[in-house]
């Protein structure tokens, strides 16, 4: 396997990708933010990868799906995405978390007809489940977890998603029905950070570090591995501390 960093020009001897890369975000992510509206900038959640896939003369599409609704609906969405913006050409996947699962379902289940996946990479997609995800529901307990569910589908915001990431869905239900689809190249990169003093991630990543090891603050790397198929699957780990173009394969 080859890899190739990314900087703002292109470097010689690197070859441009001949087909688009989609870039599919996680959960609660979304395409662009706008919170002052058209007189400022908007929030990008793929900051300044977008500009450098472009920079090396790489068609980009960004996908944009319901950021908390179940895999099904998400996945959906997703193949709409790819069905009006890629032409009919065939595309390489580059996922964010939440986003590899939509991305496993729709080219093992949904296998549309006019979306032609090549490859399929993931950066710390919980392809195990969460242990956090785990804990949270179980600390929330079957008699609130209903109530914050309802509370929260009331005012418009879908829940489909939170009992979807937990090891036990993924493990027993979502990984057997969702096999890897011949033709199609898997990859997956994890990652490990050390939080801050003040990092909202610092408690998660604690109890996930306790019960599993390292972590990225709510996904264990073992977890990010997508090793269902190790013939055509590789997997990296990069140590968010240190990223400096720097790949450690395990």
């Amino acid at each position: 396997m080859r890899l190739f960093l990314i900087d703002r020009g292109n470097r010689s001897g690197t070859a441009t990708p001949k087909n688009p890369i989609v870039l599919a975000h996680g959960l609660l992510g979304f395409d662009e933010l706008r919170l002052g509206g058209r007189y400022f900038r908007g929030v990008q959640y793929w900051r300044g990868i977008t500009d450098a896939l472009r920079a090396n003369g790489i068609e980009v599409i960004i996908a944009s799906v319901p950021p908390s609704s179940s895999i099904e609906e998400r996945a959906a969405k997703l193949c709409k995405d790819i069905e009006e913006k890629a032409d009919g050409k065939s595309v390489n996947i580059i996922a964010h978390s939440m986003g590899g699962l939509d991305s496993r379902y729709m080219i093992s289940r949904l296998r549309p007809d006019n979306v032609n996946v090549l490859s399929l990479t993931t950066i710390a997609s919980p392809h195990r489940g969460s242990y956090f995800a785990d804990f949270l529901i179980e600390e929330i307990g079957p008699n609130v977890l209903p109530k914050l569910y309802n509370f929260f589908n009331g005012h418009g915001i879908s829940t489909g998603a939170f009992s979807q990431l937990t090891q036990k869905y993924m493990q027993e239900e979502f990984n057997p029905k969702t096999p890897d689809v011949r033709g199609v190249q898997y990859f997956s990169y994890g990652a490990t950070v050390e939080p801050g003093m003040f990092s909202p991630f610092r408690q998660s990543h604690a109890i996930v570090e306790r019960k599993e090891g390292p972590n990225d603050g709510l996904t264990a790397v073992l977890a990010m591995e997508v090793g269902w198929d190790r013939e055509e699957s590789e997997t990296l780990l990069a140590r968010l501390s240190e990223f400096e173009g720097q790949l450690i394969k395990v």
